[in-house]
């Protein structure tokens, strides 16, 4: 029995000796300067990761509102967060891992944003509360306009802040975003050169830089003609041939590949139902006094439809398809899922193109405050997802997404952080990460690919 002891504690103290030599060990593989809380490993963790390029960015923000002694800091500051990358081991940067992108989901873009360091003033972030057309009801809501940079015309706030659409590195950002989504196609909205919507400044002179950051990240840029003043058959077949002329031969323009095997560009008409299909036709149909068709600047062009009669006009019109363009479901007949089946079998019937426009939500009290009805709750992006299955059961050839950065209608998917300031509290993607909704996005982009391998079998 003693012996048997005895073999026992050699075998135990032999076990723990082999368990101290394997820690000495380990503890030899472990950098020199990795103390109790140092961040090795930490870059592994996407959601620290995307807290440090948020602390970047809004440094950056920073830097360009109070100038060369936010510099200094800043200088520092850099240092110091690289000297703690310098630190880490190398790893494959989630940032730099982009999804491919996807040609058959186009996304609308909004490139009016305007900040005093770069266009000498706010353009859009201080947007006028719009009355109401009843004055009865107007006189119950407040009037002015919104003062930023804490006070913005949306109800969520950007982790960019009130940004200018001429800052590169908010392009550049943009991009970026958009290509982690999946995205392939930006629907850019247009103006014709010097003229802008009410509350803008022109924007034709950013489309260059734009599609040379698109191509960057190997996305296509298409556009989204607003309707401007004098709209009609005449000023958009020149707006078009300008269009195709200055920015044709870029290599991020979009083409998209028809039935028949032509690369055609592609153009999106808002409120395109406010002209009436006779003038339409004259552009959009063969035999049309202004027509468009079988020449250099032929293309595909895609009318809003809002009210079910719509189809019917877009047809007479010559368009070759229709979109829905609002993200709130049942605000009108065709931004109504249950409506999609129905529209898109109309759409087969007479060789049109359905696509459907699917959004996050909707909210715009901030511009709009007596618009509460028509605000559709994100429900932690269930609401997103909910649009997407509904897109998906039809089939399109092409779903739209509604939008990338409309921030006055609360419809976007830009990366949002939580804000609070004086009296105003902005919503955010809690519980979620702020760039949730690309990743949403990213998910469908995937689902949407393979189920239209299926429908092609």
């Amino acid at each position: 029995m003693a012996r048997f002891r005895r073999r026992t504690c050699i075998i135990l103290l032999l076990f723990i000796l082999f368990i101290c030599s394997i820690m000495m060990a380990l503890k030899t593989l472990r950098p020199d300067r990795a103390g109790f809380g140092d961040p090795f490993g930490l870059g592994l963790l996407p959601e620290l990761q995307q807290r440090t390029v948020l602390l970047d960015n809004k440094q950056n923000s920073l830097n360009r509102v109070q100038g060369d002694t936010v510099t200094r800091v800043t200088n520092l500051h850099s240092i110091a967060v690289n000297t703690m990358k310098a630190s880490m081991p190398p790893v494959n940067k989630l940032e730099e891992e982009l999804s491919s992108p996807n040609y058959n989901f186009h996304i609308f873009y909004y490139s009016w944003f305007g900040n005093p360091q770069f266009d000498g003033k706010y353009i859009h972030w201080n947007h006028p509360l719009l009355p109401h057309w009843d004055p009865k009801i107007a006189n119950n809501y407040p009037k002015g306009r919104h003062n930023p940079p804490e006070d913005i015309g949306a109800n969520f706030y950007p982790e960019l802040g009130s940004y200018s659409s001429k800052d590169p590195s908010v392009i550049e950002a943009h991009m970026k975003q958009m290509r982690s989504a999946s995205t392939g196609v930006i629907v850019l909205s247009w103006y014709p050169p010097g003229m802008a919507d009410e509350n803008g400044e022109p924007t034709d002179d950013l489309v260059p830089v734009i599609l040379d950051y698109a191509h960057k990240y190997n996305l296509k840029v298409t556009f989204h003609i607003e309707p401007y003043k004098d709209r009609d058959d005449r000023s958009m077949y020149h707006n078009v041939k300008y269009i195709i002329d200055k920015y044709g031969s870029h290599p991020a323009f979009y083409r998209h590949k028809t039935s028949t095997g032509r690369f055609l560009p592609m153009f999106y008409v808002y409120d395109s139902y406010v002209t009436i299909p006779e003038i339409w036709a004259n552009l959009l149909t063969a035999s049309g006094s202004q027509t468009i068709r079988n020449t250099p600047y032929d293309a595909l062009f895609i009318a809003l439809l809002v009210e079910e009669r719509h189809k019917h006009d877009i047809h007479r019109s010559g368009f070759d398809g229709m979109y829905t363009y609002f993200a709130t479901n049942g605000f009108s007949y065709g931004s109504s899922h249950h409506n999609w089946a129905s529209l898109k079998a109309f759409c087969d019937s007479n060789n049109l193109m359905f696509i459907p426009s699917v959004g996050p939500g909707y909210i715009d009290t901030s511009i709009r405050p007596w618009n509460n009805h028509n605000t559709r709750n994100r429900v932690n992006g269930k609401y997103y997802e909910t649009a997407f299955s509904a897109a998906l059961l039809v089939r399109p050839e092409i779903i739209s997404i509604t939008s990338f950065n409309e921030w006055h209608e609360g419809t976007q998917i830009e990366k949002a952080v939580p804000k609070r300031t004086g009296q105003v509290v902005y919503l955010d993607y809690k519980p979620h990460k702020p760039n949730v909704y690309l990743e949403i996005t990213q998910k469908w982009s995937e689902k949407y690919r393979k189920e239209q391998e299926q429908w092609l079998m």
